[in-house]
């Protein structure tokens, strides 16, 4: 399945959520919303700094972690960026494909 790495912040309120329900409650509905969409929570992280948390999750497709991601923004508790992550294979396999590009200028 591909793997997408998640940069979530949260916003006042759901820090708000986060001082009344705590951290472990939260990943417990992160890894709940993952599953239910046939995907896996690998791995949950807090964070120091511009993002509040990271999360390493995979899905069956683009579309489902599309989905995840527009809802929990609509939510509005938190601000969510979904980065595809690429395997080593997977980037060998880009590398060996020819495209024709031209550089700006060229």
């Amino acid at each position: 399945m591909p793997k997408y790495l998640w940069q979530v912040s949260y916003t006042t309120e759901g820090s708000k959520g986060l001082l009344k329900e705590g951290g472990s409650s939260r990943r417990k509905v992160v890894e709940k919303l993952v599953q239910g969409v046939g995907g896996r929570l690998e791995a949950f992280y807090y964070a120091l700094g511009d993002e509040d948390v990271y999360c390493i999750t995979e899905f069956p497709d683009n579309v489902t972690a599309a989905a995840i991601s527009l809802n929990v923004a609509a939510a509005g508790g938190a601000r969510i960026r979904t980065v595809a992550l690429l395997s080593t294979e997977e980037f060998d396999e880009a590398a060996k494909k020819t495209v024709q590009y031209r550089p700006p200028g060229a």
